[in-house]
């Protein structure tokens, strides 16, 4: 393997979890929702789409300080607890719970017996027997709370935060989330973190910039105007075998770190088989993953029609729609690139790189203004999978940054378990205490056993 990619191993092992108290967070002094029994807030359809209907679990691990009084469990939690009650009033909506309103339309309400769940855990174990603490692992799923039985997907009246944190032997900690992302989105989401950390850090408020709500800057025009065809939303029937490679196997959690050298390479290379293309590294790492994905999968059949979709951040974008700092919403558009099996196979890097380009430059606030419009008349109910690879970029993300409580940043800061939804593929930054300012990334992504080899030599340029 090209020394500039390293595949990431992590250990198969079961995590002992012993739930010991679970209780609400409620915002330690009076919102807006106390002046009404009937309060209510509207959600946007950025906020409202289907893939936004999940509530996103993370982990953060924290190892022991030198603090080691007898009570600093408590300690912990109270600090967690203590700041987690002063954030919630400025950030209020994290207090109350979706419904579903005409329509299907999403909206955040408020009742008496609602908050944040906080949950306290233990495990026999120390973080050290936990392995490669750099590498999401799907073994660290009991450190993430789910209910029994809990249906997939559930969001109608569930907390939209769930914070477990989970004590080792050793005096680490790690601090287990669930965000909903109807709420907020991934910039969204850092903010929120950055300032329960800050607050928790500081003892005392730290709200800063000021959290705005506004979801109303995004409503519908009247009557609706939709102006693109929004190819990542259709329904397309899965006539590949793609759902066999990947949902009716067992696929495998495989993760790749790809240091700042091999990025460059690789758009080096695409930009050196055509000289008129302008591309983001991004662009270039997106098509050569895709590239990669197809081939070692071996999808067939050749003239089907494949997507690769991302995620854009539209806040740069934005002239005629003016959103105030400190807005924590959903600004995040799908960009879609669509070719045959046989051209994601065939055409040169430049040729697929110019594709995602071309898609990500394509969403602009008119395009944005479009896919809002286009969820008022269609509101998709599921989330659509036909000969699709979804990228989820998390490298633009401050996650150890924003995540010092007080107890330095986390060692570790990311997803877990990527295998419900094989179709995803998660960019992460190399970070933690030990990173040094690194600029690689981590590849993560899903492939049946028999495709790892293959696309290990691929990725890597063989």
């Amino acid at each position: 393997m090209d020394s500039c990619i390293q595949e990431l191993e992590f250990s198969h092992l079961h995590i002992p979890v012993t739930i010991k108290n679970k209780f609400l967070v409620h915002p330690s002094s009076p919102t807006p929702a106390d002046q009404s029994p009937h309060h209510s807030l509207y959600l946007s359809n950025l906020d409202d789409t289907v893939g936004a209907r999940v509530l996103t679990p993370s982990v953060y691990f924290y190892r022991s300080s030198n603090d080691q009084t007898k009570n600093r469990e408590s300690l912990v939690l109270k600090r967690l607890q203590d700041a987690l009650g002063e954030v919630l009033v400025p950030y209020y909506p994290l207090s109350g719970r979706l419904r579903e309103v005409e329509n299907g339309k999403l909206e955040v309400f408020f009742g008496a017996e609602q908050g944040a769940l906080m949950v306290s855990a233990s495990s026999s174990m120390a973080l050290d027997n936990l392995g490669d603490l750099t590498v999401p692992n799907p073994a660290w799923l009991p450190l993430i709370f789910q209910y029994p039985e809990e249906e997939a997907y559930k969001i109608l009246e569930m907390p939209l935060l769930i914070a477990q944190v989970t004590f080792f032997t050793c005096g680490g900690f790690s601090l287990g989330i669930r965000l909903c992302h109807c709420i907020c989105d991934g910039f969204g989401a850092m903010q929120f973190l950055g300032s329960w950390a800050a607050t928790a850090k500081n003892g005392r408020l730290i709200a800063d910039p000021e959290p705005v709500w506004d979801r109303e800057v995004f409503k519908p025009r009247n009557p609706p105007v939709v102006k693109y065809t929004h190819h990542e939303y259709l329904a397309v029937e899965e006539k590949s075998n793609l759902t066999n490679s990947l949902w009716e196997t067992k696929p495998l959690q495989k993760c790749y770190r790809i240091n700042k050298e091999f990025q460059c390479r690789v758009k080096s290379i695409a930009q050196g088989q055509d000289s008129t293309l302008v591309c983001s590294s991004f662009d270039a790492m997106a098509a050569h993953i895709w590239k990669s994905w197809v081939k070692a999968l071996d999808v067939k059949p050749l003239e089907y029609n494949l997507r690769l979709t991302f995620s854009v951040n539209v806040r740069t974008r934005l002239q005629a729609l003016k959103l105030r700092k400190g807005f924590y919403g959903n600004v995040v558009c799908l960009a879609c690139a669509t070719s045959s099996v046989s051209n994601v196979m065939n055409d040169s890097l430049s040729k697929t790189t110019r594709l995602v380009q071309e898609a990500r430059v394509r969403v602009t606030e008119d395009y944005l203004r479009s896919m809002v419009d286009y969820m008022e008349v269609k509101r998709p109910k599921r989330l659509e999978f036909g000969g699709k690879l979804m990228i989820t970029q998390w490298t633009r993300f401050e996650m150890y940054e924003t995540a010092d409580f007080g107890w330095g940043k986390p060692v570790y800061a990311g997803p877990i378990d990527l295998r419900p939804t094989p179709q995803v593929c998660v960019l992460l930054p190399q970070g933690g205490v030990e990173s040094g300012g690194d600029q690689s990334m981590v590849v993560c992504l899903c492939l049946p056993p028999s495709a790892v080899h293959d696309f290990t030599r691929l990725l890597s340029l063989k």
